[in-house]
């Protein structure tokens, strides 16, 4: 799917006759997936030479290709940096994953904490991708029923 081809799926959104940031339509989600030690084999940017050659997370390769075929966008959001990205897109190509596109030069570190005006949701990869289920978990959100 070309940029083009996300930009039709894209809805627009008005409140009191101002646009605002377009919406997927319902069902259609955004994946932003990490790769190392997400997808294959966890590679630290201090050792590109062994990105060429890490070891593909099987299950990891069906389940986002699946979802690409059900039409969700999927991106990659790794911490390699811009120069890891021929590797990288060598890598993925050689496996076979489908993808739309690929962000760069995420912080390092983990521990992350994502603040939008979009909805998000955050899964924790611990191992196997299997389809998604619904659980109830306790998060932190701002206290919107208490500002001024």
């Amino acid at each position: 799917m070309k940029k083009e081809e996300i930009e039709g799926k894209l809805q627009t959104l008005t409140i009191n006759g101002e646009h605002l940031s377009p919406i997927l339509p319902e069902g259609i989600k955004n994946y932003l997936i990490d790769i190392d030690g997400t997808i294959c084999d966890d590679i630290p940017n201090e050792e590109p030479e062994r990105m060429a050659t890490a070891e593909v997370y099987p299950d990891a390769l069906a389940t986002l290709n699946k979802w690409y075929d059900e039409g969700h966008i999927i991106f990659f959001f790794t911490s390699r940096t811009e120069a890891h990205r021929e590797v990288t897109e060598t890598w993925l190509k050689k496996y076979g994953f489908k993808y739309h596109g690929m962000l760069m030069g995420k912080p390092r570190g983990g521990n992350y904490h994502w603040i939008d005006n979009h909805l998000v949701k955050a899964t924790r990869y611990r191992g196997k991708f299997t389809d998604l289920v619904d659980k109830e978990v306790t998060i932190q959100v701002f206290d919107d029923e208490h500002h001024e």
